[in-house]
């Protein structure tokens, strides 16, 4: 049977706002530190200019997230999910944690064995980033949609709030002796603290609150496997829930090759969309945009544009008459959206920084708005351990896209004297 979380029961309306405020804070955890990582591009390339920081460290990054991505989707129906969440909102705050300790080891100096030190931590940001992404939207995706759309909100704060304070640190020490160094540690110390607050808060709070036991609840009911510890934390036995909804006995359920290829076009929607963004963004920003009147301010503005306009376009779907339902209808946007690319192309090498800030604010609310389109949409209608299974397999495609995107950026590098 089909199960439809369209709404909540109404004794549980009262705490929505509050749920979905705290999968917001999640989802803001989930993409902090790398984000922090990339925000904090223009301190890198200060330290190590000639070993192109923001595509080698997004380079190093894909392969772990995608890796543990795969493995966790393929095991996800035996997966302890709180285990997986709790393993990874922790490597977010250790990770971060390290850069900062890493910088001030080290004095703030280049050189090849503070990079690789850099390299080497982000593989452990990679490995958080599956564990929390594919987990929380596994979790989300038997719960109520906006629960989805809040913590994909979140994870676009993440780079808007990076953005802005990349921006004020650096307006704050850029006058001052190794200013840039400062702004930076600053930086990764608030990042720290908001990692620190994000695991606290799942930990903590997060499986006491109404609707998430309300919905786990459901889903053992349902016969999935993977919310028993989570249960358990807000003081439920599994078991014991299942005999009082009568369904003591574990369900079928489509398997992951059915639902890909029930979910094909859902699974290609997302790879296209992260393939085409990170293509452009944040190489080419960093390294093809030229030199303006903006200076090294440039980067940070384009960065901080594509950030916010991103984080926006992810609440335009929450207007009804404003959302892509139609599955033709995200294929034909979708596809729409590579005419960006030789849009770049060309106003890199013939505009001026104005257009390329609106290209790259579209950029954004492209990415925005589809991914919510296509997450919210794609769980509707199947049972909750087939929701979770659907939710980790389309974060997979979605981070097979990125992987994809990082490779094809390098393609701009050619003609321009950097092989």
């Amino acid at each position: 049977m089909a199960n439809d979380n369209s709404k909540a029961p109404i004794r549980l309306e009262h705490g929505k706002f509050k749920t979905m405020v705290v999968c917001w804070i999640l989802g803001l955890g989930c993409l902090f530190s790398w984000n922090s990582l990339l925000t904090i591009g223009d301190y890198y390339y200060s330290l190590f200019p000639r070993y192109h920081p923001s595509r080698v460290l997004t380079l190093v990054y894909q392969p772990f997230a995608f890796a543990t991505t795969a493995v966790l989707t393929y095991k996800e129906a035996k997966i302890n999910t709180r285990l997986r969440n709790l393993i990874g909102y922790a490597l977010f705050f250790a990770s971060t944690l390290s850069l900062l300790v890493l910088d001030l080891a080290t004095s703030g100096k280049g050189g090849a064995g503070p990079y690789i030190g850099i390299c080497v931590i982000v593989c452990f940001i990679g490995v958080a980033s599956a564990s929390v992404q594919g987990g929380m939207m596994g979790e989300l995706s038997f719960m109520l949609p906006e629960l989805i759309q809040s913590f994909l909100a979140g994870c676009a704060a993440a780079g808007t709030l990076t953005s802005v304070l990349r921006l004020l640190t650096k307006a704050a020490f850029e006058k001052s002796d190794n200013g840039l160094r400062k702004g930076a540690l600053l930086f990764l110390a608030i990042s720290t603290f908001i990692t620190f607050l994000c695991f606290i808060l799942y930990a903590l709070y997060f499986p006491s609150l109404p609707i998430v036991v309300y919905y786990r609840s459901k889903a053992a009911s349902e016969g999935s496997k993977t919310v028993s510890s989570d249960l358990a934390a807000a003081g439920i036995q599994v078991e014991a829930n299942q005999e009082v909804e009568g369904n003591a006995t574990p369900q079928q359920r489509l398997s992951i090759k059915q639902l890909f290829f029930q979910n094909v076009d859902y699974a290609l929607d997302l790879f296209l969309i992260y393939a085409m963004t990170l293509s452009i963004f944040p190489g080419f920003i960093f390294e093809n945009t030229g030199a303006h009147q903006l200076g090294s301010w440039y980067p940070l503005v384009l960065i901080t544009m594509f950030n916010t306009w991103d984080f926006i376009a992810r609440y335009i779907p929450l207007v009804q008459c404003l959302k892509i339902e139609s599955r033709k209808g995200l294929m034909i946007a979708v596809l729409s959206c590579f005419l960006l690319i030789p849009a770049f192309y060309f106003t890199a090498k013939y505009g001026d920084q104005g257009w390329m800030i609106i290209l790259t604010s579209f950029l954004g609310i492209s990415n925005g708005y589809l991914t919510v389109c296509v997450l919210t949409i794609a769980p509707k209608g199947y049972k909750g351990p087939e929701q979770n299974a659907l939710g980790n397999m389309l974060v997979l495609c979605l981070l097979n896209g990125i992987f994809a995107g990082v490779i094809l950026d390098w393609l701009w590098l050619i003609g321009h004297g950097h092989f």
